[in-house]
């Protein structure tokens, strides 16, 4: 996975959509810490938090991993 893309969309998406960490570390039923890595790069999400990342965000799991520009 392109780390740092995931990262920065992540990110992006996060504040496009005006949430807090809290708020998607809920949605996805972990930690805010754990959230944090995510979005620094410490860890990287299971497929089935991916997958709630990409319908959170309406976006594609190829787009938050970089395969995709849209």
């Amino acid at each position: 996975m392109g780390m740092n893309i995931f990262r920065e969309r992540l990110y992006e998406l996060r504040k496009l959509n005006k949430m807090t960490q809290v708020n998607v570390a809920e949605y996805l039923n972990i930690s805010q810490p754990s959230y944090i890595r995510y979005e620094n790069g410490g860890a990287e999400p299971s497929l089935e938090n991916l997958v709630k990342l990409a319908d959170l965000f309406d976006v594609t799991t190829d787009y938050l991993l970089g395969r995709t520009n849209y």
